[in-house]
């Protein structure tokens, strides 16, 4: 493949937690009949050298520099049905292993190598995989036993607190009137996409975790499952 989206703006490269590293970029899409621009996350896990990217943002060469100062990119991740665009620079780029839920809307010209499924092969040691079983579009959450456990979410959960300097001022004023930003929330768009249903939430409350990465926001530390099981109760009443 030979066609990629370009890198658009986006931050430096931040160890959120030993060998965990977390960087927000860029994304202009349309949704709802109109064109939207707001940030977006990308993750990385280092293990020895091997790096896994988790919700791909393409990096410009100075990112791309610094990400390869910290190893070498062998598996690309994909978690969420509405995210991928980038997946196919790194994979090209790192001749990386790709790894998918099933039933996921992949780009032309890509194969996944392995499936992401519950109990199966994982990406990285230390890790789990929770997948929603009620929803339309394939989405699931990786669970990091480091650190109290850690959630690497991709549209599910959500902490948009505040618009970034990513963001349009028209895409701020509509996601503020969708109610988009909030604390440990679920994306509005993903809801309103996939429609979960209470069981899968009452399932996610059994997995134990003190922070999250998601696809959306900054990263919650230490209070996150507190946070998002009153979500989950607020909206779905679990």
């Amino acid at each position: 493949m030979t066609e990629y989206f370009a890198a658009m703006p986006h931050g430096e490269i931040e160890e959120v937690f030993p060998d965990i590293f977390f960087v927000t970029g860029t994304m202009r899409s349309e949704f709802f009949g109109s064109m939207w621009q707001f940030s977006r996350n990308m993750t990385v896990v280092r293990e020895g050298e091997q790096l896994t990217i988790i919700n791909s943002v393409r990096l410009n060469e100075e990112g791309l520099a610094a990400l390869d100062s910290l190893g070498t990119v062998v598996n690309v991740v994909r978690i969420g049905d509405m995210h991928g665009v980038d997946d196919p620079f790194y994979l090209d780029r790192y001749r990386a292993t790709f790894w998918a839920l099933p039933k996921m809307r992949i780009q032309d010209g890509l194969s996944v190598d392995k499936e992401l499924v519950v109990g199966g092969e994982m990406p990285i040691s230390c890790c789990s995989l929770f997948v929603f079983e009620t929803t339309k579009r394939p989405e699931g959450i990786l669970h990091i036993k480091k650190e109290g456990g850690i959630m690497i979410a991709c549209d599910s959960l959500q902490n948009w607190v505040e618009p970034d300097e990513y963001f349009t001022e028209e895409t701020v004023k509509t996601m503020e009137e969708m109610g988009f930003f909030a604390a440990a929330g679920l994306g509005p768009a993903w809801l309103h996409e996939s429609e979960p249903q209470a069981d899968d939430f009452a399932r996610l409350k059994k997995v134990q975790f003190k922070h999250a990465l998601c696809g959306h926001g900054r990263p919650l530390k230490n209070a996150a499952m507190e946070a998002y099981h009153a979500s989950f109760e607020r909206l779905f009443g679990v």
